[in-house]
């Protein structure tokens, strides 16, 4: 019986008790047991590396308002010495005729889009913020910070240009001053909006949310 036994051998009993796992009874898990557990653990593992601490949120939403900070000061910074030194003027060559510095002022949206819809823009660019905010109550991914605050940052300065400017509250019109050659005229919240919005699709494509998680579509 004992030479028999060595010859067939037990591989049930072989394979449960070597893979460590064991039932509600105590008894060795079958596979069908065992894998389900391990497929959960394996879709959950890369989430499971996220720092979700209140402290990270902390930071991540700190990087946000810090980069939409500079972005619209540079933006702010921009327009104001445009319209003080170059309003009026003739137009600054910086690389000949392929990039310029030409002040202009636009009723429409990013890159003179839609002049007839300034208060419709107006509503999009205060929507675009709310939206940010209530992101952030939940982002704990850094590229996401980043991408919502140069967002943040260009919705903002184009924003005061709606309230502040000619010809009324939210009728303002943008500056623009940055005139590439065969192309339209744009200022610094325009690239931070372009850039932002960029960098999210490029997030998205990888599978990466504002909370840190990867999915795989």
């Amino acid at each position: 019986m004992a030479e028999a036994e060595r010859i067939i051998g037990t591989p049930d009993i072989t394979g449960a008790e070597g893979s460590g796992e064991t039932g509600p009874d105590g008894s060795a898990a079958s596979p069908d047991q065992v894998e389900p557990e391990a497929r959960d653990t394996g879709a959950t593992a890369a989430d499971a590396d996220v720092d979700r601490s209140p402290a990270t949120r902390r930071r991540r939403v700190i990087l946000l308002f810090c980069v939409a900070v500079v972005a619209y000061l540079l933006d702010l910074g921009s327009k104001m010495l445009v319209v003080a030194k170059l309003e009026h003027q003739e137009p600054v060559e910086l690389l000949g005729d392929w990039l310029k510095l030409d002040a202009l002022r636009n009723s429409g949206a990013a890159f003179g889009i839609g002049e007839a819809f300034t208060i419709i823009f107006t509503i999009i660019a205060a929507t675009v913020i709310v939206v940010i905010a209530r992101l952030a109550r939940k982002l704990y991914s850094l590229p996401w910070a980043i991408a919502l605050g140069l967002l943040l940052g260009g919705a903002l300065g184009n924003l005061t240009d709606r309230i502040f400017r000619a010809p009324g509250v939210f009728e303002g019109a943008v500056v623009d001053f940055i005139a590439p050659a065969h192309f339209a005229v744009f200022n610094l919240a325009d690239s931070a909006i372009v850039c932002g919005g960029i960098l999210i699709v490029f997030l998205s494509f990888k599978g990466l949310d504002p909370d840190g998680t990867v999915h795989k579509d």
